[in-house]
């Protein structure tokens, strides 16, 4: 059910940041937390999510309140700054955040101390960028931040230009133009911000090598260095869907604000940042494709949103013009994201490429993805709950200097107020049917709730798997994760690696086809239960060997999961139900049982087929992939015939103190004893879908009864 908007009362500081991400191989992943590491890779509404409640206008409480943005259209800066600091609210908030600290351990402080040590160690400061010195600039107007910032950069762009005099292509061009953003970004803030230091010679020079590389960004057929050839491939220059892309927009849009005026071709790039990519291109894009926020590509890469988010917010600062509610995914994405952070509010489930940390800790760039949101929607009840979350979570604040600067730039410093009763009046479950992710917990705001996911949509971006129909379970620690997250990669993408059930032929397994979609098919969500059905046949169009894929996926509140499974497949394959655990379970007979190493406990129990055993080994990955810990897999496999209906009731810390076989007819079923005194009763349709539940309380009355529903209906945002 829709909730009402209520008034937060909470204090925001919001101030907009723009924090570059770059390093190999496009995506968006966290360093470990143990030591920094390179920054990762990184019009009216079509479609209107149901999911999220409408923006609300009440105002914030607070001295330090940003303008948001009123103009119909963008109005542009005629002098210095042009970029963000043109806002005098948010130069105000700034100079007064910085005024407030007394003992240099707030958000302003922190960075304060980050960009001094840097001046007086230059080279010494991980991550460090120039634009950071120019801001320091602009909010104290000492002038060494502004020398240093000018130096840096000219360092940089006198380092280009030799490349491209010896006939070589500049750094810029490298993976695919992927630094673009944080290189030409850099230049193009301390142009703007410092620009009363600059010579014009200096201006000159580096407005024509910000030219030249945003117009080899878009002409990738005709890019070229120094009257030189070198053409590249334009790699995700119409996806705005891909982490490359937002890297390509920064450049783009902090070009043309930066030097609008002062440069010919800044209008152009203007216009191609707000019309052609944002407009016509990244707007349809994501209301047709990513209705529920998100990323397609995952929890890993997908991160990298945060910089399209700040983008968002940038513009506005600096235009007056908002869009960010051009498009639903905005707002979405906040509870995209927050439903993705497990109970203990340390971790996210892992969907899709993992790259450099594989266990999907929660770290600074998910901080900084939820803050840019809270900043772009500060009124909104949602946002209240997210600094709970961010308040409460193992990010409370920045961990690494070279992201202290979005705590100063976005920290709410009345997030105190927002207590964990904003986070229990979310409801524990979310649907996001453009990512494909159904995530469910038994309840918000207790470390101890039970929390899975059913993976269930469209596999359509090289950074996400082939884990179509999978479940993920957590409970105070994983219990059933991906064994991707235990691998040093974390980008093993195959079947195996997943929950799910997987057809076997020649002792391979077949693949599940890319471009292809995951239909779900019924959901609902009550006080009892969250039930959905997968249809996942689909995904193996064309492969004759698979005929039928179904999961239907039961939470019976608050820690128990029925999974059944229909897989019909060709003479000669197998079948295989295939479990990841974190290590080795123990088996007797048809139970299994795995206890975690903080003591939370799996049981699973299968109730069909019958005469079948679990069979644990090392999981099967590709390539000469190595284990972080020694994961552990369970197959069961099935080879009689050409159908398996799988049957499995998984508990979690004691929810199960039996499960019974009882089938109706044309039905597969299974009596289920809670440790409450409930019981529960499910069916399923042997040869169709769907089918019945019936659970009731210790004294024999019924909680609920009937069919299982056989439509979508998304679950509201809110409990109430």
């Amino acid at each position: 059910m829709r909730a009402s908007i209520k008034k937060t009362g909470i204090v925001v500081v919001i101030c907009a940041a723009l924090a570059s991400c770059g390093g190999g191989g496009g995506g968006d992943p966290a360093p470990v937390a143990a030591a920094p590491q390179a920054p990762p890779d990184t019009v009216v509404p079509s479609a209107i999510d149901p999911v999220v409640p409408p923006v609300t206008t009440d105002p914030l409480i607070g001295a330090c309140d940003i303008q948001r943005g009123t103009s119909a259209s963008p109005v542009y800066a005629g002098t210095h700054p042009k970029v963000l600091l043109n806002s005098a609210s948010t130069l105000a908030c700034l100079r007064q955040a910085l005024a407030a600290d007394t003992s240099g351990t707030s958000a302003a402080g922190r960075f304060k101390a980050y960009v001094d040590n840097e001046l007086a160690h230059p080279g010494s400061t991980y991550g460090f960028e120039a634009w950071h010195a120019a801001l320091m600039y602009q909010v104290t107007g000492t002038a060494r931040y502004a020398d240093f910032a000018v130096a840096k950069v000219e360092a940089v762009v006198s380092s280009e230009e030799a490349l491209i005099a010896a006939g070589q292509r500049a750094t810029v061009a490298g993976d695919s133009y992927l630094y673009v953003g944080e290189m030409v970004g850099d230049v193009a803030l301390v142009y703007d911000w410092c620009h009363s230091r600059l010579s014009t010679a200096q201006r000159n020079r580096w407005v024509a090598y910000m030219n030249q590389a945003v117009s080899n960004v878009w002409s990738p057929a005709t890019a070229s260095w120094g009257g030189k050839a070198f053409p590249w491939s334009g790699w995700s220059v119409d996806n705005p869907s891909n982490n490359y892309y937002y890297s390509f927009l920064r450049a783009t849009m902090l070009v043309g604000l930066a030097t609008r005026g002062e440069n010919a071709q800044a209008p152009a790039w203007l216009a191609q940042f707000r019309d052609a990519k944002i407009g016509q291109e990244l707007v349809p894009t994501f209301n047709r494709d990513l209705a529920g926020g998100g990323s397609r590509e995952g929890t890993g890469y997908g991160t990298a949103m945060k910089n399209l988010f700040q983008l968002y917010d940038w513009w506005e600062r600096s235009t007056g013009e908002r869009v960010a509610t051009l498009t639903p995914h905005t707002l979405s994405s906040m509870a995209w994201m927050m439903h993705n952070v497990v109970p203990t509010l340390d971790f996210l489930a892992a969907t899709g490429d993992h790259a450099r940390e594989s266990s999907a800790a929660l770290f600074d760039y998910h901080r900084e993805y939820l803050l840019s949101l809270i900043s772009l929607f500060p009124q909104e009840r949602l946002s209240t709950a997210a600094v709970a979350l961010l308040d409460t979570s193992s990010v409370p604040q920045m961990q690494y200097g070279f992201e202290r600067v979005v705590d100063y730039l976005y920290q709410p410093p009345g997030a105190s107020a927002a207590s964990t009763s904003a986070l229990t009046d979310l409801n524990g479950t979310y649907w996001a049917p453009g990512t494909g992710e159904l995530m469910m917990r038994s309840r918000w705001g207790d470390r101890t709730a039970a929390y899975s996911t059913l993976m269930c949509g469209p596999y359509t971006e090289s950074h996400a798997h082939r884990d179509q129909g999978s479940f993920q379970l957590y409970r105070g620690e994983w219990l059933a994760p991906t064994s991707n997250i235990y691998t040093h990669s974390g980008i093993q993408q195959g079947e195996p690696l997943n929950n799910l059930v997987r057809i076997v032929q020649n002792g391979s397994t077949i693949t599940q086809n890319w471009d292809s979609r995951c239909t779900l098919q019924a959901l609902a969500d009550n006080d009892v239960y969250t039930y959905g059905l997968a249809q996942v046949t689909p995904v193996y169009s064309g492969k004759a060997a698979v005929t039928r894929m179904e999961r239907e996926y039961l939470f019976i509140k608050p820690g128990t999961f029925v999974v059944f499974d229909r897989a019909g497949s060709i003479s000669g394959t197998q079948r295989v139900w295939t479990l990841n655990l974190p290590g080795t379970p123990t088996v007797n007979g048809d139970l299994l049982t795995y206890v975690g190493a903080k003591g939370n406990r799996l049981e699973v129990r299968r109730i069909a087929p019958t005469g079948l055993s679990y069979q644990v080994g090392a999981p099967e990955i590709d390539g000469s992939e190595t284990w972080s810990q020694p994961a552990r897999q369970v197959n069961v496999v099935d080879a009689a015939g050409i159908q398996s209906q799988f049957l499995h009731v998984l508990g979690t810390n004691g929810s199960v103190t039996a499960a019974t076989r009882s089938d109706a007819p044309g039905h597969t079923g299974v009596v289920i004893s809670l440790n409450d005194g409930r019981t529960a009763t499910v069916r399923f349709a042997q040869t169709g879908t769907g089918g019945t539940l019936e659970v009731r309380t210790a004294g024999g009355a019924a909680q609920t009864s009937g069919s299982l529903p056989t439509t979508v209906t998304p679950p509201g945002l809110f409990r109430d």
